[in-house]
């Protein structure tokens, strides 16, 4: 949130606050921008205040209350590149060494926000620095994956795994990098049951998987900001057939959560400079899991599985 003017306004406004509306202001800045995202209540009580107090915050930075104080986030927050940040704070900056205009006005908590800044200390060596970034990382990512295992509840898991066994046929979807998260739900579920298709990539044959959808089939999409713009024509031209769909997206409310009969909201992305696939691929992995003991009873997915082993190692 270096370069976010939401966060810097608000580390700028601090110091003029009430003591209620200084407490709203610390959650916000602690889990930015997540903690924008929830209900004003959620932060209300978080911060240890009531709503209203939480609220006048909110007017008082000139917002038409808190929805369009969330939407403002959302629209500052969807373009930024965590990896063009990452680099961009590990660049050489000799220019600006001890200049007080290269603080990160946006990264303010805790002891900053009580105006205690401390003396600028050197750079640590580049390779002690990176094993700093990397044990940061791996803690960001085993604490994201526990948020993101807690978040989802276990019948949510069993209400997609439910679609995806009885659908007639299931039709998978991303964008650039979710994709990969699609293709291996794909290449998994094809093993435990029949008509499990990755979507075409070129127009011509989208159509033509869109032309024979009906109400029985199922779409499965993968939709993480940046949203990606062929995904949401493909999901509004399958539902308009009438097929269903399993939605896995992010916190920030992608434009299909309306669409979605199963939405799987993954809480937050992981903190680091590359975009996390391991979340969707641990939540494609649970719901296969669910879906093979859906389908476990009947005994489809184990005769499934039996004769592909026999044909693999025939062919």
């Amino acid at each position: 949130m270096e370069n976010d003017p939401i966060a810097g306004r608000l580390s700028a406004v601090y110091p003029e606050l009430p003591p209620g509306e200084r407490a709203v202001v610390r959650v916000l800045l602690d889990d930015y921008p997540f903690a924008a995202l929830g209900s004003l209540r959620a932060l209300a009580e978080r911060a240890g205040v009531s709503p209203p107090t939480a609220s006048r915050l909110f007017d008082r930075l000139g917002y038409g209350g808190f929805a369009d104080f969330q939407a403002a986030v959302r629209d500052g927050a969807r373009d930024r590149s965590r990896l063009l940040e990452f680099v961009t704070r590990r660049a050489p900056a000799n220019d600006q060494a001890g200049d007080p205009s290269g603080d990160q006005a946006g990264a303010v908590s805790g002891a900053a926000l009580d105006h205690t800044r401390p003396e600028p200390t050197p750079p640590p060596p580049a390779g002690e620095a990176g094993a700093s970034s990397w044990r940061q990382a791996a803690e960001n990512l085993r604490a994201g994956l526990d948020g993101t295992l807690t978040a989802v509840p276990e019948p949510l898991y069993h209400r997609a795994a439910a679609l995806l066994a009885e659908a007639g046929s299931v039709w998978a979807l991303g964008g650039p990098l979710s994709e990969l998260a699609a293709d291996y739900l794909i290449r998994q579920l094809a093993g435990l049951r029949p008509r499990a298709e990755r979507v075409p990539g070129s127009a011509p044959g989208r159509a033509r998987t869109v032309l024979d959808l009906t109400a029985s089939d199922v779409i499965v999409a993968y939709d993480f900001r940046r949203y990606s713009p062929g995904t949401a024509r493909f999901v509004h031209a399958a539902r308009a057939r009438g097929a269903r769909l399993v939605l896995v997206t992010d916190a920030w409310g992608s434009p299909l959560a309306a669409e979605a009969e199963v939405l799987i909201r993954l809480p937050r992305e992981a903190a680091g400079p590359i975009a996390p696939l391991a979340h969707e691929i641990a939540v494609t992995e649970l719901l296969l899991v669910a879906t093979a003991a859906h389908l476990a009873p009947a005994g489809r997915a184990a005769d499934r599985l039996a004769a592909l082993d026999d044909l693999t190692q025939t062919l």
